[in-house]
């Protein structure tokens, strides 16, 4: 027998979502049925909308909002303009993140913890507000991280243990809590400045000329997420799951 959530369409909402991994995700949920609110920041409105018209064009609703997610009162108001736009919530996928690159003894720690700022405290606050909307709704419910080099490992390294936690925290309201974590997947941060050191695109060129690597496209990792969203992956909550072509065994 369908349970009430799944009786009815589900919604979900999937930051960083104006171009890459986090806009193939979106498109990839809308395809499997669910309606799809996108959240950028403030300055990728126009890409942000036309994420929102494919989405429609597969028949979905679709919903754009901006914000920082790593500003606690800009995260709650998203969640709750996503609830007013498309009705409830029942998939949060918390993508948005940034990378570096760079050694422990050249670290600029300033520049390390404005990442943290995103791609820890964004994806805590993420969780927290979609859990707090999913327990009030009373059916059930997915939450996604993103989970993955210096200070960018760290930070991932951080959303696996708050994955774990928030799992077990949240499994007497069935809401499952996972994580995926991208090998090298072609996107315009993986690519851009490739010759600058330092940058995303400089510390993946210098991966793959030491490995056999081979790299992968967005959708790769929104079959994923497509799988962790689901009904079928009810009995599955606190993972990791790695989509790097054997980068990492776990």
């Amino acid at each position: 027998m369908a349970t009430p959530q799944e009786q009815q369409t589900r919604v979900a909402l999937v930051t960083g979502a104006a171009q890459g991994i986090g806009r193939a995700i979106a498109l990839r949920l809308a395809n499997d049925g669910l309606d799809v609110a996108v959240n950028d920041l403030h300055g990728k409105i126009d890409s942000l909308n036309a994420v929102v018209e494919e989405i429609r064009r597969l028949g979905r609703r679709a919903f754009a909002v901006t914000s920082d997610v790593s500003k606690e009162d800009e995260v709650k108001a998203m969640v709750e303009a996503a609830v007013s736009a498309l009705g409830r919530l029942d998939v949060m996928v918390a993508n948005a993140g940034v990378g570096s690159s760079g050694s422990v003894m050249d670290a600029d720690v300033e520049k390390w913890e404005q990442l943290w700022e995103i791609n820890i405290r964004g994806v805590l606050l993420c969780y927290k507000y979609a859990a707090r909307q999913m327990v009030k709704q009373g059916a059930g419910g997915r939450i996604i991280g993103y989970a993955n080099v210096g200070a960018y490992c760290i930070s991932k390294a951080a959303v696996r243990s708050l994955t774990q936690t928030t799992a077990l925290e949240l499994r007497e309201h069935l809401i499952t809590c996972n994580a995926y974590a991208p090998g090298v997947i072609e996107t315009s941060m993986t690519v851009r400045d490739a010759d600058k050191e330092h940058s995303p695109g400089f510390g993946v060129k210098s991966l793959l000329k030491v490995t056999d690597l081979r790299t992968g496209q967005p959708a790769d990792v929104a079959a994923v997420v497509s799988f962790l969203a689901s009904p079928d992956s009810h009995f599955v909550t606190g993972q990791t799951i790695s989509v790097d072509d054997g980068a990492h065994f776990s």
